[in-house]
């Protein structure tokens, strides 16, 4: 009988992941935040990722307690024009995380839609989910209702059908449907997986129109539906598992909640945002 032999391989996970999964942030930003000394474990200040960590570890961030990471979550959320997807925004502009329901837990967006942009946007707890849908191998449809200015044949939105190549970036081939002429705009259906950024926008410029508004309807099987601007609904945790195909120690459903009105304070302009 020969001895099993013994791993080098520290007990544990990664810290960035740890991070991750407790809805700190992504794992990349995890790892700017260890390098910018803001990341204690056990007391000690952390400048590398390159450290595993168990549940007998303390770990704080800012000087706040890290709480063990709750079952993964996602949450439907009509981002309304307006608002920008990032945590902070260096021009003071509104961002999603502002107008989120005051119950909401800290959450992370599945991707981004920019300032002019609406629709569905999703978001999870959990980063690992976020890392996962985002991913270029994930390929999931993204869905849009985009109305432009001008009047296109649809001979003229066959480049996008085929893939174009816009300033030596290559687009992936989209699916286009010209749905109605409405007065001196069009509305059009795109359908598209990888979603680079503004990657709608420079399309519809590349042959000639200038999109005036984009809604996204649905991502992969996830639908905006009778969302309206600025409410959020929590999926089942059913659905998750079976979306996702992740192994849910609770699937009971309870986490399902009623779409949930965005509170939001008049915004002045003049007055600087902390």
């Amino acid at each position: 009988m020969t001895d099993t032999p013994k791993s080098d391989t520290p007990a544990g996970d990664r810290i960035a992941k740890v991070l991750s999964r407790a809805g700190i942030a992504s794992r990349r930003e995890a790892e700017r935040m260890i390098e910018a000394g803001r990341v204690r474990v056990n007391g000690a200040q952390i400048s590398s990722p390159a450290l595993n960590v168990t549940e007998a570890d303390k770990i704080t961030v800012d000087g706040k307690p890290v709480s063990e990471p709750e079952p993964p979550r996602m949450w439907l959320y009509h981002k309304p024009t307006g608002l920008v997807t990032t945590t902070r925004d260096e021009k003071g502009r509104g961002t999603i995380y502002d107008d989120l329901p005051e119950d909401m837990p800290r959450v992370m967006s599945v991707g981004r839609l920019d300032l002019n942009s609406e629709g569905l946007l999703l978001l999870t707890n959990d980063g690992g989910i976020k890392r996962q849908l985002e991913l270029p191998s994930t390929g999931w449809l993204r869905r849009y209702r985009v109305r432009v200015n001008g009047r296109p044949s649809d001979a003229a939105l066959e480049p996008l059908r085929k893939g174009i190549t816009i300033d030596g970036e290559r687009f992936q081939p989209m699916t286009v449907t010209l749905d109605r002429q409405q007065g001196a705009n069009a509305w059009l259906t795109i359908g598209l997986r990888e979603g680079k950024n503004r990657e709608i926008r420079r399309a519809m410029e590349a042959v000639n129109l200038s999109v005036n508004r984009l809604i996204r309807i649905s991502y992969g099987p996830f639908q905006l539906g009778e969302l309206k601007p600025g409410e959020v609904e929590e999926l089942r945790r059913k659905v998750v598992r079976d979306q996702l195909g992740l192994a849910l120690e609770d699937d009971s459903g309870t986490a399902a909640k009623k779409p949930k009105s965005v509170r939001r304070p008049p915004r002045k302009p003049s007055k600087p945002r902390r």
